[in-house]
């Protein structure tokens, strides 16, 4: 199983078969995972699957029923989160009101002993927000500066102490779509810049796409489905969860007849990629993406691959891309997305006979 496989070797941080049960619920089961050094990982998953408990338990602010977190070498599984080479940036930012940005990012510094030198301390603080761009805004107070100048302040606050272990729960999710999407660059920036091992929770996958160099997906109860890159997660999903968690996708599900998937209300049978080799009869589904499916105005023939007849049922103008829902009979709709002018005709008219059609690559087989 993958996510017990990359638990093992010589990881920068390893969590090893760590649980977390709270009474008889079991919020985090049986998760193991290595990270390596300047890495930036995000936990992915719905409300309620875990994640942030996980994240607190390598913080240190909750200890595991069961297994060990191990950092650079370290067992940190019963270290309280004080002695940890840690630091958590909070969803919520949590600055002091009171104080200023420059009084802010000295905080934890302040509190080292023996205490540090006011110069290095100050030293500190200037290249921290010389790094963030807020040294003109030092004097001010958190309720002075924007929503994405506060997430700048607690970051470079969090990096203050030169934590071997930046850990960020839901970093951006106060702030709005655009100033977030813009936010995300600057983000990863910064925390290359300064070469700090990250780790991310967050339940927005587009954010966890832009962010992270790998991304482990957790499921509703607590497990771990599927850890890799961007890329591999989204293109090569391990289950029907992650396929519709990871993205938009369209899922049709049938079972094996002669090398074809054979769905039930489909006039024919759907081709499947190169290589697909399973017993005849087993249930399997097929994962198509919107974005892979072309949409013509006539039968565009055998040499499209798979294709079905509908009509259009609805069609969203994003700008940059469109996205047509078309019903192909049954109670059934395919979703496709197109990118600006790439349709190869015009834009179809709700309620237009249309075909859709996608070679046989263009799909991923699950069989759960």
């Amino acid at each position: 199983m993958e996510a017990a496989a990359a638990g093992q070797g010589t990881g920068f941080l390893r969590v090893e078969g760590v649980s977390k049960r709270y009474g008889q619920t079991l919020a985090v089961d049986d998760i193991s995972l290595s990270i390596t050094k300047n890495e930036i990982f995000a936990l992915l998953g719905s409300s309620g699957c875990g994640k942030s408990t996980l994240l607190r338990m390598i913080a240190g602010f909750e200890t595991p029923s069961a297994g060990r977190i191990v950092l650079d070498g370290e067992d940190m599984t019963r270290v309280s989160p004080h002695h940890r080479p840690t630091n958590m940036m909070f969803q919520s930012y949590a600055l002091f009101p009171h104080l200023t940005v420059r009084e802010n990012v000295a905080f934890g510094l302040r509190q080292i002993r023996p205490a540090l030198p006011r110069g290095t301390i100050d030293a500190r603080v200037d290249a921290l927000l010389d790094l963030v761009q807020l040294r003109p805004l030092a004097t001010r107070k958190p309720s002075e500066l924007s929503g994405g100048q506060q997430q700048r302040v607690a970051l470079a606050r969090s990096l203050a102490r030169e934590p071997k272990l930046l850990l960020l729960d839901e970093p951006l999710s106060a702030l709005d779509k655009k100033i977030r999407q813009r936010t995300q660059l600057e983000l990863v920036e910064l925390i290359r810049r300064v070469g700090v091992t990250c780790i991310m929770v967050t339940h927005d996958q587009e954010e966890a796409m832009a962010m992270a160099d790998r991304i482990g997906i957790m499921s509703p109860h607590g497990t771990l489905l599927q850890v890799g890159a961007p890329g591999e997660v989204y293109e090569h999903p391990r289950t029907r969860y992650i396929a519709g968690f990871v993205g938009e996708t369209n899922l049709f599900e049938g079972r094996f007849e002669s090398g074809r998937l054979a769905c039930p209300g489909l006039p024919q049978p759907l081709a499947l990629p190169a290589g697909t080799a399973t017993p005849e009869g087993t249930p399997a589904w097929l994962s198509v993406r919107p974005e892979r499916i072309t949409l013509h105005g006539s039968d565009p023939g055998e040499q499209a691959g798979n294709r079905i007849a509908g009509r259009v049922g609805g069609i969203a103008y994003l700008g940059s891309h469109s996205i047509i829902q078309v019903e192909i009979g049954g109670g059934r709709t395919v979703t496709t997305d197109h990118a600006a002018g790439a349709l190869a005709q015009r834009t179809p008219a709700t309620g237009e006979a249309v075909w859709v059609a996608w070679p046989p690559e263009n799909g991923v087989v699950l069989t759960q």
